[in-house]
């Protein structure tokens, strides 16, 4: 069940917030829980039933481990042990069919099918189950009951992709919930919620239709021309933020619609004045994971440049392989380990520069490494890198030649790019003014979060939301991005 799917509008998230504030008043707030998670348990079985038996096995299984390392004399060995059982199970649905594959091609041999499905969510409520193990074991987070506990992790709010909540933080909003709905929290959660929908279905869904076909022809082997893989290329790196940031305002919102608050996910990426900062402001919560789990007890910065350097690449190459069981994720994750060492160094150093040029450096070099991240292998990397670079030709837009007659000299018009095909009902022009303006809102207006809407802007924003949702659902609901991660 998708959160922009008539479905989840319509019934499923009326249905449950009435049953939560019934049971609350009916019946105290421990009832309310139970109707959440039971609730979030129908949310993630809608896919595919058969994968409910595992999430739940993961939750029962975790919890328990934790009362029993809670209580133990010695807790490392059974840290350890907790640890390698959710990697483990990560491991075999999502990189066993990679490495299965890729031994086979490296011998020869046809690759076997292991018949592997990933389930839904996997790699976040793993890594929530990951923090949990840990803080417990650092004794860094409160005892809790079960349905809390299960809550924490299974709420369907961020269960699928996030945001990558703190226990901490969490967990003790639910012991302390009583069971009631809030106008406040419901307003504010329903404004969240609806800014988020039309982030995903006005302009990601839109974006991704000049994204998809360049993508597509260079996984086909077809070389791509300067402007075909500079406007896939743009399309994408605003495809992606409107609609993850969509994603996770939507789920911020359905957590405040009863009283939950999850932390912020994003804050102006694009905006960054330099890598690091970036990495501050983009998917901000599993940004803090990969720190303060993997990096930090790597050693961090505390023992010496050498060592800092191998720990950041260590650390990005992993969190970009967490993305997808592919080589081209771990290509994404290590230009981004490379840009974070290059940064360091260049501070080291002291080296300066303008805030524009920093800026602008900064967002072609994440613009890059999205290159690796949606394309479909490596070879079609190779060949969206050689279009970005003018290495298959410039083509431009038929109108365009004719307003600037001098462009015939170095390019070639056509009326549509050869890649999207004569069957597209947007030119090419209008591709490109809606890649522009949605870079324009991107750069120049504050992320979402910083807006504080209240009052008449609600129905405003209600209206036109709504009247997206009439125009935009086509007969299927377009997943996110990071809906099977």
């Amino acid at each position: 069940m998708l959160f922009n799917s008539p479905v989840f509008v319509v019934a499923f998230l009326p249905l449950c917030l009435g049953l939560f504030a019934l049971a609350g008043w009916r019946f105290g707030p421990r009832a309310a829980l139970v109707v959440l998670l039971a609730a979030s348990l129908v949310f993630y079985g809608w896919w595919k039933p058969v994968f409910l038996p595992l999430l739940a096995g993961s939750i029962v299984g975790n919890y328990v481990w934790v009362r029993v390392m809670r209580r133990a004399m010695r807790r490392k060995p059974l840290l350890v042990a907790g640890l390698a059982a959710n990697l483990g199970l990560l491991g075999w649905f999502k990189y066993a069919g990679l490495f299965a594959a890729t031994g086979a091609s490296l011998f020869g041999a046809r690759a076997p099918d292991l018949g592997i499905v990933l389930p839904l969510g996997i790699s976040f409520f793993t890594f929530q189950q990951i923090m949990y193990l840990v803080d417990s074991y650092r004794d860094e987070t409160p005892e809790c009951g079960f349905v809390d506990y299960a809550c924490f992790v299974g709420f369907f709010a961020h269960l699928l992709a996030g945001p990558i909540v703190r226990p901490r933080e969490i967990v003790p909003q639910f012991v302390r919930h009583d069971g009631r709905v809030r106008s406040g929290d419901l307003v504010a959660g329903i404004e969240m919620f609806l800014l988020g929908l039309a982030k995903k279905l006005v302009l990601a869904d839109s974006l991704a239709r000049f994204a998809d076909p360049g993508f597509r022809a260079a996984a086909a082997g077809h070389p791509l021309s300067l402007v075909e893989a500079w406007v896939a290329l743009l399309a994408y790196g605003a495809q992606i933020y409107f609609d993850f940031s969509g994603y996770s305002d939507m789920a911020i919102g359905l957590a405040r619609m009863i009283g939950i608050r999850f932390p912020l996910n994003f804050r102006s990426p694009y905006q960054a004045r330099d890598i690091s900062d970036f990495w501050r402001r983009w998917n901000i919560t599993l940004s803090g994971f990969l720190r303060d789990y993997l990096y930090i007890p790597l050693g961090g910065n505390r023992h010496g440049e050498a060592r800092r350097n191998a720990n950041l690449m260590i650390t990005m190459l992993l969190g970009g392989f967490w993305h997808g069981a592919a080589w081209s994720f771990l290509a994404w994750g290590g230009l981004h380990g490379i840009y974070l060492i290059v940064h360091q160094q260049w501070r080291r150093f002291g080296g300066q520069m303008g805030a524009r040029l920093a800026q602008g450096i900064t967002l072609l070099a994440v613009l890059v490494a999205w290159v690796p991240f949606r394309a479909e292998s490596l070879r079609a990397s190779w060949i969206m890198l050689r279009g970005l670079c003018g290495a298959g030709g410039l083509l431009l837009p038929d109108l365009i030649v004719k307003a600037v007659p001098a462009l015939r000299l170095v390019a070639t018009p056509v009326a549509v790019l050869p890649y999207l095909g004569a069957a597209r009902t947007m030119s090419v022009v209008q591709g490109v003014a809606l890649v522009g303006l949605a870079w324009g809102i991107i750069l120049l207006a504050p992320d979402v979060h910083s807006l504080r809407v209240r009052g008449r802007n609600a129905a405003l924003i209600a209206g036109f939301a709504f009247s997206v949702q009439a125009l935009f659902f086509a007969p299927f609901a377009r997943p996110f991005i990071y809906f099977q991660f």
